[in-house]
């Protein structure tokens, strides 16, 4: 890393992946509740989406329901929008982190690199242990992947 670089390896997580969909269709996946309710979530969970303004500086309100019953309010807001090739939000509830989506149009489909960024390696290893983030991300991944081979 280039000296006066921040080094985020340590307090992020990542995702990335070469999906069989277009990029447009990926998009509308991500940024469409009718369609993010379906996939949104670790395995077992459910999402009810309240409000989901995609914008600089939208909301996004959901209540994700765990296999348990335990309702987890978030509450999340939109740094950058760069419609088909990036996200860019914040959480702001439970496990506060910045997470960036990027996009990009490949021969034979869409490429998404996903990443969780916490404040510190501490407070990464804290929403593991009480959340379970980085098991979460993986199966959010996975369920993202299935639902968009059922619909495609």
């Amino acid at each position: 890393m280039p000296e006066g670089k921040d080094n985020t390896a340590e307090r992020e997580l990542s995702f990335s992946r070469l999906l069989d969909a277009p990029l447009k269709l990926v998009w509308d996946i991500w940024t469409k509740p009718e369609h993010i309710k379906n996939w949104w979530g670790p395995d077992g969970f459910t999402t009810t989406i309240m409000k989901m303004d995609v914008k600089p500086g939208g909301e996004w309100d959901m209540i994700m329901h765990g296999p348990d019953g335990t309702d987890y309010p978030t509450k999340i807001l939109f740094r950058e929008i760069e419609k088909h090739k990036r996200i860019v939000y914040e959480q702001l509830t439970q496990f506060p982190c910045v997470a960036t989506i990027e996009f990009e149009s490949r021969e034979g489909g869409t490429f998404i690199l996903w990443k969780m960024l916490f404040e510190s390696r501490e407070k990464l290893i804290e929403a593991a242990k009480l959340y379970g983030v980085e098991i979460g991300l993986k199966q959010t991944a996975e369920k993202l992947i299935s639902y968009i081979n059922k619909i495609k």
